[in-house]
């Protein structure tokens, strides 16, 4: 059966903890998101479009690295408008084909769960998932006497549900609330659909609160390795009015000679995450023999460097840069340089670390002569 789909990624996820969105996280070896993409992708899905925020298009293109056959459109300030943008663009599928909506915190999604949807909605308006609740229920305050509920014919719903494209819209455009909904069957219940459950998956779990991603790695049996690698680079000083430091264009008397541009920072950060997997060095991968590295900036050699742990499943945890020179003063540059590397690698600030010092007169960085820089960084891979 021909199908589109529609993954919604555009959330905050402050409930999960600090830090990166939990679709962004990493999950034994790969971020949240991708997980689901993977699993549609294999499924056959006609068009996949991921509803993401505008300011996670980096993020959100790092996740799928060397995945196609999905796009992308922006998010609203709601689960129900982010929902509504993603059949729009979906606009050129037929009106009656099946669309399956997904929460990109699922990530265990299986071919089970997408077949069962899908052959449910021949005799239905819409299908989703689910699993009988289990547990005794009580309703009250914490503090209060509880009340027991009957938990017979209570389900668990989970994503994908499906429902034909214009059925869907039909039935958004008819909402009235009372508040948001929490679901898309609810709305298509609410326009006077008829909704069936299929069987529901248990690893289908939704990663709600940080405990969740705990679970969820033990779930995916992953075994996580933590590598640690160390670059240093030093360059001499040649005439020129400005220096490349971390990323950042500092206004100085002189430069940085090299054959690209000499930037020291980030040629011992590029060496310290190769030398965590081990990979070799930046000459390995970009030869100084090489003309077409001539004056290249070294951003590039950075993000080949992180590109390369991500193929290999792996997660670059920290970083932490010491640059060694008596001059130009780093201090006042350092967080526009935290902020730059923060940005190339894809990490928290709060992950990033620019530091400096002098050698106090002595050496080569201390005669003037050159400037130094040492890195080292922190990947966990899967083992």
């Amino acid at each position: 059966m021909n199908f589109s789909a529609v993954i919604v990624a555009a959330g905050s996820g402050t409930r999960a903890g600090p830090g990166q969105a939990k679709q962004w996280r990493d999950l034994a070896g790969k971020p949240v998101l991708r997980w689901s993409v993977e699993s549609l992708l294999n499924a056959g899905v006609k068009k996949l479009v991921i509803v993401a925020n505008p300011d996670a298009r980096g993020v959100l293109e790092d996740s799928l690295r060397d995945l196609s056959g999905w796009t992308t459109t922006c998010g609203g300030a709601t689960r129900a408008l982010s929902v509504q943008a993603g059949l729009a663009a979906l606009a050129d599928r037929p009106a009656d084909e099946p669309v399956l909506v997904h929460d990109a915190a699922r990530p265990f999604l299986g071919a089970a769960a997408i077949e069962g949807v899908l052959r449910a909605l021949a005799d239905a308006d819409g299908a989703i998932p689910g699993l009988p609740v289990a547990d005794t229920l009580k309703s009250g305050a914490v503090d209060a006497g509880l009340v027991t509920k009957p938990r017979d014919n209570l389900w668990r719903a989970q994503t994908p549900q499906a429902f034909r494209r214009d059925r869907l819209l039909a039935a958004y455009a008819a909402w009235t609330g009372p508040g948001e909904p929490t679901d898309d069957a609810q709305v298509v219940e609410q326009a006077g659909g008829r909704v069936i459950v299929t069987p529901g998956d248990p690893m289908l779990m939704k990663l709600t609160y940080p405990e969740d991603f705990a679970m969820a790695e033990r779930l995916a049996g992953a075994t996580r390795v933590t590598r640690m690698g160390q670059g240093f680079d030093a360059h001499r000083w040649g005439p020129g009015e400005s220096v490349w430091l971390c990323g950042v264009e500092i206004t100085h008397d002189q430069t940085l000679i090299g054959h690209s541009d000499a930037d020291a920072g980030l040629h011992a950060l590029t060496d310290a995450i190769l030398g965590a997997i081990g990979e070799g060095d930046i000459g390995d991968h970009f030869p100084p023999t090489d003309p077409q590295w001539k004056g290249a900036s070294s951003d590039r050699f950075l993000s080949h460097a992180v590109e390369l742990v991500h193929r290999r499943g792996g997660t670059l945890v920290n970083v932490d840069v010491t640059l060694i020179c008596e001059r130009p003063k780093i201090k006042p540059h350092r967080a526009a340089m935290r902020e730059r590397l923060a940005t190339i690698l894809g990490l928290p600030l709060d992950r990033v670390s620019v530091k400096a010092t002098t050698t106090e007169g002595m050496g080569f960085t201390g005669r003037g002569e050159g400037l130094a820089a040492q890195a080292i960084a922190v990947v966990e891979t899967p083992a």
